[in-house]
């Protein structure tokens, strides 16, 4: 290994290692959330355990500025096909700070402090994989394979694998393409500790990312479940094989644990992972700011058009905040240039944008594009001899093309004062998508 990529990686363990402090205070907070919940458990007589999951219960945990700890409530395979969600808030009566986070299941986010909150996540026991209701019962076997595998290693010692896992969590966190939810579409904790676990170290992850040909997915099967790589492809759902890596699933062969990356998110991973190769420093684990105002110097330089918007949902902070707020910004993105109709007929051509949510309850995002001078626009068919007369009436300069009308439209309206419209347009829309504050700020 080059020393200066050494002695970078060295210093950044140190500088993404929780401090004594935030774990002891994780550690009592979590203890005696648990002792009152499984009193509760008792009292009413479920037939539920309680276990730790995710970075914290794999020691893989990393600094952040707010910890979340997943804390599974397993219910025996006996509450199949019963509401154990109903069954969890009721353990929950009486405590401050709960959220219900609404999805295929719903769980319960437990807010200690504005730094540290706790997801009580119901499942229940998967002896079989396949008759596993939701994703999240499988769960406690991800915690018992990495567990298992990483203290069995023989070739790395176990503290060294942990210690590049929580490198290569600290470089996706900081490149922002960690976390497998919508609003991001990345690499999953789980997936991560998997691919770590099977490269060896976070050097030899990135090489081998962006050293494989993009021609070609990447198929990983751990475990050697299949005999042929082809053979995945065939057994694995559809639905889940658009991601441009494969990672078989080692507790649940016809499962891929990277099905939530996106090529749009991998691209950038491997174009962060090019830049530290090329040029390591600890930069590329910091967590970049946008220079605002460079961007939009820029944009104005170029005769660009620059927007900078605001955005808040009502929804719960986290996963489904997150969610919201991105398919909002994707919506707004396809009004400004509409994806389904020629350049020609757009009024403006996006030049760059970006979007940021603060995992929060609010996200930022800004528009950078060039307006059309005139667009073309479409009419009615010449054989539709009352439109195409009306059409003809209402617009001087016409003209036909494959059997249909056409005028160009000059364009005398600024972004900002498109933006401004459409809000003012579809005031219900943007309600029904549940954003609650929609402006301009730059």
């Amino acid at each position: 290994m080059n020393k200066k990529v050494g002695s970078i990686l060295k210093e950044i363990l140190t500088k993404i290692e929780p401090s004594k402090q935030d774990l002891e205070k994780i550690n009592k907070s979590l203890k005696q959330f648990k002792e009152r919940i499984e009193k509760q458990i008792k009292k009413q007589k479920l037939d539920a355990v309680l276990f730790e999951g995710g970075s914290f219960a794999k020691k893989t945990i990393i600094k952040k500025d707010s910890y979340d700890i997943d804390l599974f409530i397993m219910f025996s395979e006996k509450f199949g096909g019963q509401n154990i969600s109903k069954l969890t808030k009721k353990l929950l009566k009486g405590i401050k700070g709960v959220s219900v986070i609404h999805g295929s299941r719903d769980y319960f986010q437990i807010r200690d402090s504005k730094d540290f909150f706790i997801e009580l996540i119901p499942v229940i026991k998967a002896t079989d994989p396949k008759k596993a209701e939701n994703i999240t019962d499988l769960s406690y076997s991800h915690v018992k394979y990495i567990n298992k595998k990483i203290k069995s290693n023989l070739k790395v010692t176990s503290q060294k694998i942990l210690d590049e896992i929580k490198i290569a969590k600290a470089f996706c966190y900081a490149t922002k393409t960690y976390g497998a939810e919508s609003y991001i579409n990345g690499f999953s904790g789980y997936s991560l500790e998997l691919l770590i676990y099977y490269y060896k170290s976070f050097l030899n992850f990135i090489k081998a990312m962006i050293s494989h040909d993009t021609n070609e997915k990447i198929i990983i099967d751990i475990e050697k479940h299949y005999k042929k790589k082809e053979n995945v492809l065939l057994d694995i759902n559809s639905s889940k094989l658009s991601s441009p890596i494969i990672l078989v699933d080692p507790t649940y062969k016809q499962r891929n644990a990277l099905a939530a990356l996106s090529e749009e998110t991998f691209d950038k991973f491997k174009q962060a992972s090019k830049i530290f190769l090329k040029n390591p420093s600890l930069k590329a684990f910091e967590i970049r700011k946008w220079d605002l105002e460079k961007i939009k110097k820029d944009a104005l330089k170029k005769g660009y058009e620059f927007i900078l918007l605001e955005l808040k949902t009502p929804k719960p902070e986290g996963a489904v905040a997150g969610s919201k707020l991105l398919k909002f910004h994707n919506h707004l993105e396809n009004e400004i240039s509409p994806k389904g109709v020629s350049s020609e007929e757009r009024f403006f051509e996006i030049k760059n944008k970006n979007f940021d949510y603060n995992q929060k309850n609010n996200a930022q995002c800004f528009f950078i594009a060039k307006k059309k001078q005139e667009i073309l626009k479409q009419g009615p068919f010449l054989k539709d001899l009352v439109n195409a007369k009306k059409f003809k009436k209402e617009h001087k300069n016409t003209f036909e093309k494959a059997g249909r009308i056409y005028t160009r439209e000059k364009i005398n309206f600024t972004l900002n004062e498109f933006i401004e419209n459409w809000k003012k347009k579809y005031q219900r829309k943007i309600a029904e998508m549940s954003i609650n504050e929609f402006k301009i700020v730059g």
